[in-house]
């Protein structure tokens, strides 16, 4: 079969089942495994062992989050990696640049939106996170395999960085004295939003930020992404938000720059597009004791 290509950012479960075995997609599990908080903040695992032994999607690849698709050297979790080590990575699981990719996770979609996120920000845009993910390819009861899936080797990936999409520290300081034309969008939950809850040392928001929580994106019934009226209307607060500037610029962030990635998405599939993550979110917002924070629910 010839490659397929995704007509938008998200592809269900019937689209990726009749596509399965096509010649040039590859399928990446992204699967990243939430722990029990330390005083130091937010704990994750990775989700190879899972991969591996509980099953995936026939065919998918293995995409590690922590020390391939983000930078190991990087200050904090997850920092996006450098253009050479994204190429790296991308070669690593068989993608060149004429490779269709489908990329999912076992959660909400989070971890899958923010590899399709990098693809995105390194200028490749033949990539699609599968809506309703590994939860809803299990309900309806689709194939499964166990053990690992040998990527195809290919000739090397090439990036084309968009540095646009991307914001540092000093942007979300300009934001919050008025000298950047943008507004910040915050996807933690409502109580870390608060500031009621959260395992970092210094815990809220980021001043004038609008609260669009990752977990309200998708459908509880379905594990499936929002869409139409319920989608506009649930990112219509963070949309007016930006509404108020003259660039419709939106920054989202959240913990580390994941939650950011499947809030990104929404805001994009609902016609929003001029849209970039603060990398360092609150990991390295609050780090810094000058930093303000807002925490009303305290």
């Amino acid at each position: 079969m010839s490659s397929p290509v995704p007509s938008s950012p998200v592809v269900s479960t019937q689209w990726l089942a009749d596509h399965l075995g096509s010649d040039h997609l590859v399928i990446l599990d992204a699967t990243v495994l939430a722990l029990a908080p330390s005083d130091s903040g937010p704990r994750y695992l990775s989700g190879r062992d899972d991969y591996l032994t509980k099953g995936h999607i026939p065919g998918a690849v293995f995409a590690d989050l922590f020390d391939v698709f983000s930078d190991p050297a990087g200050e904090f979790d997850f920092s996006r990696p450098s253009a050479d080590l994204f190429e790296a990575a991308a070669a690593s699981v068989g993608i060149d640049n004429t490779t269709t990719v489908v990329v999912y996770d076992a959660v909400v979609g989070q971890w899958a939106a923010r590899i399709w996120w990098l693809f995105r920000a390194f200028g490749y845009d033949n990539v699609a996170v599968l809506d309703g993910g590994l939860t809803k390819w299990h309900a309806e009861t689709r194939p499964f395999a166990t053990g690992g899936t040998r990527p195809q080797v290919v000739g090397g990936f090439t990036a084309t960085p968009r540095p646009e999409l991307w914001v540092d520290k000093s942007f979300v300081e300009s934001i919050i004295a008025g000298t950047a034309d943008a507004a910040l969008v915050c996807s933690v939950p409502p109580a870390e939003f608060a500031g009621t809850a959260g395992s970092r040392p210094r815990v809220g928001h980021i001043p004038g930020s609008v609260n669009l929580p990752a977990g309200t994106l998708v459908d509880p019934a379905t594990n499936t992404f929002l869409r139409g009226d319920q989608l506009r209307a649930t990112v219509a607060p963070s949309v007016a938000a930006s509404a108020a500037g003259a660039s419709g610029h939106l920054v989202t962030y959240c913990g580390g720059g994941i939650a950011a990635s499947a809030s990104a998405l929404a805001l994009i599939r609902a016609g929003h597009e001029h849209v970039s993550i603060y990398d360092g979110s609150l990991n390295e917002w609050a780090a810094d004791a000058s930093a303000p924070l807002r925490a009303p629910g305290v």
